[in-house]
C-alpha cells in the first residue's frame, strides 16, 4: 500500500469516528405493518420514501442495527441509549414483554450501561457495552444469546452472554458473532451450527432417535472462539441469514457457512464448516484498514484497494449467481463509506449522495411515489441527494439510513414525518392470528405433518417467514428459490432431505375405494336417474 493510500485511510478513519462521535438523523423507508412484514397479508402502511420518525427528531443517532432477515429495528444515541421497535413475538425488542412497538422506544434493562454497538438476528438483539460487556435478548433456542444455556427459549429482557472484552457483534438469521480483544479469541461464536456458520468444523447433526429419520442440530449456547483464527486478529466482520465473511488484520477475507449461490465466493456452493480464504483477496488485492464490508441474504460485499466495491453471490433476481468476487462497476470512483445489504435489496453511503438498488416490496429503496419500485442497477436516492450518509442498515423489507443534519438546509423539513402508532396498554402478549380457514380433512391432515416436523428446524412454530418467502433471506437445501416456501434454516446443504416411502400424495392420500359403497350400487336395474345413483323404486 502506498502513502498516499494510507494517509487517505487514516482521513476516511478520522471523518468516520467524527460521525459516530456528533450523530445524525434517522430515516426510515419501507414496511411497518410488522405483523404482516414478510408473510401473506396486507402490505398497507409503506413508506416508500425516506421518513423521519417523530419520536426520534432531534435525537442523535449514531448507530443502527438490522439484519437481512430482522422485522425489529435498534438505533443506539450518543449517548449510550438503545431505542427498538417493531415485531416483538420473541421478546427481542428487550422491553420484558412480548408487545408490539410501532414507536422507537428506550430499552430501560441497559439505562446503566452506554451501548456502543449492536447486531439485529431474525428474532434476537445482542448490544455491547462501551467497557466491553454484551447483553442479549429475544429468541433464544439455539442458544444465540451467548448465555451459556437454551434452557429458556426466549429472554424478554436483556441478559448477559458469556463473553468479555468485546468489541463488536453482529447476527446472522439465528446465530451470532462477537469480536473481541482477548488473545487467541478474537472472535467467537454461539447459536444454531446448521450450515457450518458457526465456523468450528461441524453443523452438530444428530438423529433425534435411533429409529428415527428426524435430524436436528445441537445449539452452541456458550460462545466460543474460532479455532482457525488462533494467532490472526479478526477486525471486521458480517453475518448473512447462514454465513458469515470476516477480514483479519492483514487484509485478508474469508467465509464460511451456507454456500448457496456461491455467496462465499470460492467458485463453489459447498458448504465451509470453516474460514476458509477468499483467494481473489490476496497477494496484491489485500482488503484496506477501512474496508467497508457486509452481507445480505444471498451475498457478501466489500470494498477493496481504491474504494472498488466487490460483490459475490445473488446479485440480481435474474441472471447468473457471481461465484467469486467482481467488481460492481457501477459504483467504481464512488468514495464508499457505509454499505448493507438485506433481504434482497442494498444501501449504499457514498460520497454526498445515498444509493440503493434490488428488489423491492415495501417501498425499501426509497425512491419515493414517482420513482421505479425496484431497480436491477444502483440508482441514487434523489430526495437524500447532497446529504453525507453516516450509517446505513437493510432489514428484511426495510431501509435506515442516518445523515448529518449540518448543510443540509431545509431538505430534511422537506420530508414526511411519521407517527406511528402507540403500543398496546395493558397486554401481556401480542394479539393471537386467526388461523386459516380449514379446507378439508387433507389440508387438516397436511397441518399436523407440518407441525410434526423437527423442532430443531431454524424456523420457530409460529412461521416466523422471511421477508418474500424462500429467495429473500431463506436457504434452501440445494440453492433453488423455489423449494423453500418458510425461509431459511431448513434442510441441510448438501442436499434436500428425501421423503419418506410409502406416503402418497394429494387428497385422500393412501386411502382405498370403499367396498361397501360399491355393494350398495344396483346392477343393472333401472336405466334412468344419474350415473351411480339408484333409481327411485
Amino acid at each position: 500500500m502506498s502513502v498516499f493510500a494510507e494517509a487517505d485511510n487514516k482521513v476516511e478513519e478520522k471523518i468516520i469516528e467524527e460521525d459516530v462521535e456528533k450523530g445524525g438523523e434517522l430515516l426510515f423507508c419501507g414496511g411497518t405493518n410488522w405483523d404482516t412484514l414478510g408473510r401473506k397479508g396486507p402490505t398497507d402502511g409503506n413508506l416508500i420514501s425516506p421518513t423521519r420518525l417523530r419520536p426520534l427528531i432531534g435525537v442523535n443517532i449514531r448507530f443502527v442495527a438490522a439484519g437481512c432477515v430482522s422485522c425489529h429495528c435498534v438505533a443506539l444515541d450518543v449517548e449510550g441509549r438503545v431505542y427498538t421497535w417493531g415485531r416483538n413475538e420473541k421478546g427481542q425488542l428487550g422491553h420484558g414483554d412480548m408487545i408490539q412497538r410501532d414507536r422507537p422506544t428506550v430499552v430501560s434493562g441497559l439505562s446503566k450501561h452506554k451501548i456502543m454497538k449492536a447486531g439485529s438476528g431474525r428474532a434476537h438483539t445482542v448490544v455491547v457495552t462501551n467497557d466491553g460487556k454484551s447483553f442479549a435478548f429475544g429468541w433464544n433456542k439455539h442458544g444465540q444469546c451467548g448465555t451459556g444455556s437454551a434452557k429458556n427459549e426466549f429472554e424478554q429482557s436483556p441478559v448477559s452472554s458469556h463473553v468479555s472484552e468485546v468489541t463488536n457483534v453482529v447476527c446472522g438469521g439465528d446465530f451470532t458473532v462477537w469480536l473481541s480483544s482477548v488473545e487467541g479469541s478474537s472472535i467467537l461464536t454461539a447459536g444454531l451450527p446448521q450450515y457450518g456458520q458457526l465456523g468450528h468444523g461441524t453443523d452438530n447433526e444428530y438423529n433425534t432417535k435411533d429409529s428415527s429419520v428426524k435430524l436436528a442440530y445441537e445449539a452452541q449456547p456458550r460462545p466460543k472462539p474460532i479455532a482457525a483464527f488462533a494467532g490472526k486478529t479478526v477486525v471486521k466482520v458480517a453475518c448473512g441469514t447462514n454465513h458469515t465473511v470476516a477480514v483479519d488484520s492483514k487484509g485478508f477475507v474469508y467465509t464460511w457457512g451456507y454456500g448457496g449461490y456461491g455467496r462465499l465466493g470460492h467458485r463453489e456452493q459447498k458448504d465451509e464448516w470453516t474460514p476458509r480464504v477468499v483467494d481473489v483477496f490476496q497477494r496484491q488485492n489485500i482488503l484496506p484498514p477501512n474496508a467497508v464490508v457486509a452481507a445480505g441474504a444471498l451475498n457478501c460485499a466489500v470494498t477493496a484497494g481504491g474504494g472498488q466495491i466487490y460483490m459475490w453471490g445473488k446479485i440480481k433476481s435474474t441472471g447468473d449467481d457471481w461465484m467469486y468476487p467482481k467488481p460492481l462497476m457501477d459504483l467504481s470512483g464512488w468514495n464508499i463509506r457505509c454499505m448493507d445489504s438485506g433481504a434482497t435489496h442494498n444501501f449504499v453511503g457514498a460520497d454526498q449522495s445515498c444509493i440503493s438498488w434490488g428488489h423491492s416490496q415495501n417501498g425499501e429503496l426509497g425512491y419515493g411515489p414517482k420513482g421505479p419500485k425496484s431497480s436491477a442497477n444502483p440508482k441514487k436516492v434523489d430526495s437524500l441527494e447532497g446529504m453525507h450518509v453516516m450509517s446505513v442498515a437493510c432489514g428484511s423489507a426495510y431501509s435506515m439510513v442516518v445523515v448529518d443534519r449540518t448543510n443540509v438546509g431545509d431538505k430534511l423539513d422537506q420530508l414526511d414525518v411519521y407517527d406511528g402508532k402507540a403500543s398496546e396498554e395493558g397486554t401481556a402478549e401480542p394479539k393471537a392470528k386467526s388461523p386459516a380457514p380449514k379446507k378439508g380433512g387433507a389440508k387438516a391432515s397436511s397441518n399436523k405433518r407440518k407441525k410434526s416436523k423437527d423442532s430443531s428446524d431454524s424456523e420457530n412454530e409460529e412461521n416466523e417467514s422471511d421477508y418474500g418467502g424462500s429467495e429473500n433471506g431463506s436457504d434452501d437445501e440445494n440453492g433453488h428459490v423455489e423449494e423453500t416456501k418458510r425461509g431459511g434454516g431448513r434442510g441441510r446443504g448438501n442436499g434436500a432431505k428425501k421423503a419418506l416411502a410409502g406416503k402418497g400424495t394429494g387428497r385422500g392420500r393412501g386411502r382405498p375405494p370403499s367396498a361397501e359403497k360399491k355393494s350398495t350400487q344396483p346392477r343393472g336395474g333401472g336405466t334412468g336417474g344419474k350415473r351411480g345413483r339408484p333409481r327411485k323404486s
